[in-house]
Formats: C-alpha cells, sequence, structure tokens
C-alpha cells in the first residue's frame, strides 16, 4: 500500500497550504490526499473521498515522494518566460516612446527592427500594454499642411456661399391648401 510518511516540519508545511487562499481547487484537492495520506488513508480509499480515481491519487503519492511541497502546486504549461528579452524590448520601448513623436504599433515594431529586436505589429501592443503605455489615437487630419492663410481665406469665402436663414412663414387661412382624397388602387 502507497503512503506518505511526513515529518512534522512538513506537516505544518501542508497545513498552511491548506489555508492559502491563492491555491486552486485542484491544488487544495492535492493537499488534502497529503493529508489523508499521512493520516493512514490508503488511495482507493481516499480516491472514493475525494471523487477521484485511484491512479490519479498514487501518482501525487509519488510526485509527493520525489519533489516534496513543489509537486502541491500545479506546474505551468510550456517554456518559462524568457524574463531577459522581455527586459530587453521594454527598455527599447521605454527609449522609443521617449522621443517627442507620434508612434504607431507599425512604427514602432520596424523602429525595434533595427535595433535588432524582431517583433510583430500584434506583439508589440501586447508589450505595450503590459507597460500600461498611455496611448491616444492621431487625428486624421490635414491641418498641419494647410497653409493658415488660405485656409482662413477658403473659411471666408465659404461662409459668403452658405445660405442665409429665411424669416419664418405666418400661416395664414389663405396659404392653407383642401387636402385631395386618397387615389384609388
Amino acid at each position: 500500500m502507497l503512503r506518505v510518511s511526513v515529518s512534522p516540519a512538513e506537516h505544518e508545511a501542508v497545513q498552511a497550504l491548506r489555508r492559502d487562499r491563492s491555491l486552486t481547487p485542484h491544488e487544495r484537492d492535492w493537499v488534502e490526499i497529503i493529508l489523508l495520506s499521512a493520516a493512514g488513508w490508503s488511495p482507493p480509499r481516499i480516491a472514493a473521498h475525494l471523487r477521484c480515481h485511484p491512479e490519479t491519487v498514487r501518482r501525487l503519492l509519488k510526485r509527493f515522494w520525489q519533489d516534496g511541497l513543489t509537486a502541491l502546486r500545479q506546474r505551468r504549461s510550456g517554456p518559462p518566460p524568457d524574463t531577459a528579452r522581455r527586459q530587453q524590448v521594454t527598455a527599447a520601448l521605454d527609449g522609443l516612446l521617449g522621443h517627442d513623436r507620434t508612434w504607431t504599433a507599425r512604427h514602432l515594431s520596424a523602429a525595434l527592427a533595427e535595433q535588432g529586436i524582431s517583433l510583430s505589429t500584434r506583439q508589440t501592443r501586447r508589450y505595450l500594454a503590459g507597460m500600461r503605455a498611455r496611448w491616444r489615437r492621431s487625428a486624421r487630419t490635414l491641418k498641419h499642411k494647410q497653409d493658415p492663410v488660405r485656409a482662413a481665406h477658403a473659411a471666408h469665402t465659404l461662409a459668403a456661399f452658405k445660405k442665409k436663414r429665411r424669416p419664418a412663414r405666418s400661416a395664414s387661412s389663405s396659404s392653407m391648401s383642401v387636402a385631395s382624397p386618397p387615389a384609388s388602387r
């Protein structure tokens, strides 16, 4: 029969994990499996109590023997995060955003490529969101290309061509028309 013997220090650590609010429901079940096994319960009895398969209990007990308390936390799938690259990219983006210029994600991606950092436009947006960089959509206007003198002249000319408001007509009895009868089909 497969059982786990836990030292008093490990038992205290497992009890402390039991009260940890950051545990997922699966991890809480795993803590209970270890505590019940330490209390002398067999894997089939633990599985019946927690409504899981006995092989699941056995697998966790073996993993606990090998890894200790780290076996009670879920492992992240995939490779570990590349913190060095993340710091490199955020430092480069900080430097670029410090310039007095309007950037788009595509422009930032191209500027990063010049520095040897290959990122797609979408990935650049994700980094910006992670950095909580403030952004504002650039205005789609040609105001910066206009000659102020010519623009003022055009506005004056346009104002002269606008229709002037006509005064409202008074409703008199002579201007009322009689409604025509509906047309037959």
